[in-house]
């Protein structure tokens, strides 16, 4: 079997064609004269048919009698060489589908742990590099990708040097209860909270700066709004109106948002994403609220808020309870315009 291989998510560009394709097994069913195999090669899924009669009919009835059980045995997780004719077929999420001429596997999976069942959290995580094979890992790691991916082509058009900051400083950018702390050669050093700091020395050398790496807090918080590391992204450039800054703010969201419908718009399907609703927010301008109209719309609205939200008045701080219930009005008042 030839060995240069498609990607599936290229297959929509050799229809009628055969084609090999390198893969893993997620999944398989079938009965009698029929087989169906779920194959993944990290760019997307596809489906391929087997029909026994074919397989006989293409190498005779022994060779292709074990051909065709080959299939059927196939284990989850296995790699395999795939043959096929690449066809049409509307009833398919991915608008395609293989017509199975032959198979080569590569490696045998035994005991792969992730079946197609139903799996806890707790299960999931402790075997988390396997679980990143899964539809919807991978189209979440697609999605990031593409967040990337327009990052750095955003700034780079908009005129700014990436400047890196580093991990490990001896420096807290903020509150110095978050911070991990390790010993340095017999000094602390700490684990960057923010490159904020170093960009703004940058900006005073090299104009637009911009920094987008990993950033950690010592928060012990399970929440969504808690992550002891993630990815931040922290920009600074002088000479330039609060104005302009919101222009630039706006901007890069609405490139993120373009630059995932570009590059991922199969990883949103699979995550059900309304990409009609994204594309509105790339088209229409970000409605902007003053501080004061903001708190005249929550105190406004302050009877309907959840139990836990508090009175807040001019001069305080906006909490977690504050933010949620202003987006929820605001996101009313943008569906009514």
């Amino acid at each position: 079997m030839s060995k240069k291989t498609v990607s599936i998510i290229d297959v929509k560009n050799h229809v009628g064609e055969e084609i090999t394709i390198g893969a893993w097994v997620a999944n398989k069913s079938g009965k009698g004269k029929i087989a169906f195999l779920q194959l993944r090669d990290g760019s997307a899924f596809f489906q391929g048919v087997a029909f026994k009669p074919n397989f006989i009919e293409k190498f005779g009835e022994e060779e292709g009698l074990a051909k065709f059980d080959t299939i059927k045995k196939l284990s989850q997780e296995t790699s395999v060489l795939v043959k096929g004719i690449v066809k049409e077929d509307e009833r398919s999420k991915f608008g395609y589908e293989l017509d199975i001429t032959d198979i080569d596997v590569i490696g045998e999976s035994t005991d792969y742990p992730i079946t197609p069942k139903e799996h806890g959290t707790d299960f999931l995580m402790d075997n988390r590099h396997l679980w990143l094979r899964s539809r919807k890992q991978m189209a979440m790691m697609q999605i990031r990708n593409a967040i990337i991916y327009a990052t750095y082509d955003f700034f780079d058009q908009n005129g700014f040097i990436k400047f890196d900051s580093p991990i490990l400083s001896g420096n807290a950018a903020e509150d110095s209860t978050e911070l991990f702390e390790t010993d340095y050669f017999g000094n602390p050093a700490f684990l960057s909270q923010s490159g904020q700091l170093y960009l703004e020395a940058g900006a005073m050398a090299l104009g637009r700066v911009f920094d987008f790496g990993p950033v950690f807090r010592a928060e012990k918080s399970k929440t969504r709004r808690h992550l002891t590391e993630f990815w931040m992204m922290d920009a600074e450039y002088p000479f330039v109106t609060h104005e302009e800054s919101l222009d630039l703010q706006e901007a890069y969201v609405k490139a993120l948002i373009q630059g995932v419908l570009d590059r991922a718009p199969h990883a949103l399907e699979v995550l059900e994403r309304d990409t009609d609703l994204l594309q509105k927010y790339v088209s229409e301008p970000f409605k902007r609220i003053s501080y004061d109209e903001v708190i005249d719309l929550l105190q406004e609205h302050e009877k309907d808020a959840d139990a836990d939200y508090e009175h807040i008045e001019r001069g305080d701080d906006f909490g977690s309870p504050h933010e949620t219930w202003g987006f929820q009005l605001l996101w009313r008042t943008n569906l009514c315009h």
